[in-house]
């Protein structure tokens, strides 16, 4: 009995601690840095408070979700909402949202950037939203936008 206990408690943490690893980038001169210098392409979460929560939580806080985006992307979460930001942040963050189109919160957009001579250029990839299905089908799509050859 004591040895069940011990292995659901192991499973159950790790379930956790997976699900709770992940580094969400709120400052996007950081997020393009680390994106180039990984080479990997970044998942900006446009979001405010009031939003529904589904993407979040069916999604975001899986384990599933957590090693794939640790090994695919790079995170941001731009929210829009945020009191605490900056007047610079929060009309970058609004410029952005408006540039990539998103049109309903939360939506998440795949893109890189590159800066030269203090510019910054953006590449969309694509964006998605939310859609029942779980964390395996919201990965599939995500995988066919940074992926589409494949």
């Amino acid at each position: 009995m004591t040895k069940k206990l011990l292995i659901l408690l192991f499973f159950l943490g790790s379930f956790f601690m997976q699900a709770q690893n992940l580094v969400w980038r709120t400052n996007m001169t950081d997020a393009i840095a680390i994106s180039n210098e990984q080479r990997k392409p970044m998942l900006i979460l446009f979001t405010a408070s009031g939003v529904p929560e589904n993407l979040q939580n069916e999604i975001f806080k899986t384990p599933d979700f957590a090693v794939w985006s640790r090994d695919n992307v790079i995170l941001v979460k731009l929210d829009l909402s945020d009191d605490s930001a900056s007047d610079g942040d929060k009309e970058q963050n609004l410029r952005l949202k408006n540039a990539f189109g998103v049109d309903e919160l939360p939506q998440v957009c795949f893109a890189s950037a590159s800066i030269r001579k203090s510019k910054t250029t953006f590449s969309a990839l694509g964006k998605i939203s939310y859609k029942p299905g779980g964390a395996k089908a919201w990965i599939a799509e995500s995988n066919g936008i940074l992926h589409p050859s494949e």
